[in-house]
């Protein structure tokens, strides 16, 4: 009767990328399965450091088998090189997904704020503490990035796709070609 999804969430990063993983289905609250996160050495050069967030990431899909991935779309911030290393991370995302024939979809911060915390405007520790508590975790998910994913994972379950507009009208005109 309920579809149920594995769902794989990404926290962008080239230090850290987190990963969480949780199965959905429509009404329904999300079950958490795993979460983690691939690291990097800041010594590497960004070509190898990018080559390890695709392994890392390569295997947890591989683990994990997910049905639909969620990213966080990123933002700009003031710090460019941060932006420029965060979006490289989620394009290597994209494209892992892409390679095991997945839809991705991307999410804003504010939109998994809202969705977790109910206040699109939430800090770290108010997301960290309901993704412990929705996912009834005996402790809060460490570092950041790893609560994060988890954060990204949830809210697709509960809004799916339906809250990326980017993806929406890309399809539609594809359709109407």
């Amino acid at each position: 009767m309920f579809e149920k999804k594995r769902i794989l969430g990404i926290d962008p990063g080239l230090t850290r990328c987190g990963i969480g993983v949780v199965d959905g289905a429509v009404g329904r609250p999300p079950v958490f399965v795993a979460v983690g996160v691939v690291r990097t050495s800041p010594d590497l050069d960004v070509a190898h450091r990018l080559l390890q967030v695709e392994a890392g990431l390569e295997r947890w899909f591989t683990e994990h088998t997910p049905d639909v991935v969620a990213i966080e779309r990123v933002f700009a911030q003031h710090n460019t090189t941060s932006v420029i290393d965060t979006a490289q991370a989620a394009g290597v995302a994209a494209l892992v997904a892409a390679r095991h024939g997945l839809p991705v979809t991307f999410h804003t911060p504010s939109e998994v704020k809202a969705a977790v915390t109910g206040s699109g405007r939430a800090d770290k520790p108010q997301v960290t503490s309901m993704v412990t508590t929705i996912l009834r975790l005996d402790v809060p998910p460490r570092p950041a990035d790893a609560a994060d994913a988890l954060a990204l994972a949830v809210c697709h379950a509960w809004r799916g796709g339906h809250t990326n507009r980017y993806a929406a009208l890309v399809a539609a005109a594809r359709g109407k070609r």
